[in-house]
């Protein structure tokens, strides 16, 4: 049974979920949406290098990934603009790694996978870095939970209680690039971010708790891999977009028990 793809699709949207749920809930609190976009697109830079120098796949999108987070922290840090930065290295790489892409005819003739995901073609070894990456990153979020939720809800109060926001908002930046990393093979570089946004987003409408909207976030996950799956297999529609689209639909019932 486990070598069956829908199976392995199942665990590997599930295992994407496990790092999603939460890590979304402190991407939309901290409005990170951006940087998380933007390390997406960057990571088609990462794709690239994986296949022109014969790297481990992840190898190479983890390596771009992390080089964009510590990148911006350093820019920003002299005094750059959050904004400015990450639109201009992730364009940048973006637009590199599209043009090293029409050089790798493998990478030219598959780029879409890429780009919209292909959870269905995933393999053991895929799993195994899915896997690996998700338990990393919720572990390190609950780890750091009282920090992170309290640097995102009021930085003055955080550096009051000791805690450096800089500090915090730079291990959120590379749990998202670990996330990015892990995910590029089941929903791709364009719909990454919308797994991180979207269910946290829809978990607000239900939740009146930062720990009960991390886990309606992760549970609302699961239902948009279940929904999603089932939609691609019934209706013949690429899975990736059709998870996101159920999650879509969840922050729409949502929107009927938002609490301001």
């Amino acid at each position: 049974m486990f070598d069956d793809f829908l199976m392995r699709a199942l665990l590997a949207g599930l295992g994407l979920v496990l790092a999603t749920g939460t890590l979304g809930c402190f991407v939309v609190w901290r409005r990170m949406a951006y940087f998380g976009d933007s390390t997406a697109h960057a990571s088609i830079l990462g794709v690239a290098l994986s296949f022109g120098f014969a790297l481990p796949f992840y190898t190479g999108t983890l390596a771009v990934a992390i080089g964009m987070a510590l990148l911006v922290a350093w820019l920003t840090g002299r005094g750059q603009g959050m904004d400015t930065v990450l639109g201009v290295i992730a364009h940048s790489a973006l637009a590199l790694g599209l043009l090293a892409a029409s050089f790798i005819p493998q990478l030219r003739l598959n780029l879409e996978t890429y780009l919209f995901g292909d959870i269905l073609a995933v393999t053991r070894t895929d799993l195994m870095w899915i896997w690996s990456g998700a338990v990393l990153v919720l572990s390190v979020l609950l780890w750091r939970w009282q920090r992170l939720v309290t640097a995102s809800v009021n930085e003055e109060l955080a550096m009051a209680a000791g805690i450096n926001p800089e500090h915090e908002r730079l291990i959120l930046s590379l749990a998202l690039a670990v996330t990015v990393a892990i995910a590029i093979r089941i929903v791709g570089a364009l719909l990454i971010s919308a797994m991180l946004i979207v269910p946290a987003a829809a978990a607000r409408g239900f939740a009146k708790t930062p720990e009960g909207m991390a886990g309606s976030a992760t549970f609302i996950g699961i239902l948009a891999v279940l929904g999603g799956l089932w939609a691609s297999l019934v209706m013949d529609t690429p899975a990736g977009p059709s998870i996101v689209a159920i999650s879509a639909l969840f922050y729409a019932l949502s929107l009927v028990f938002y609490r301001k």
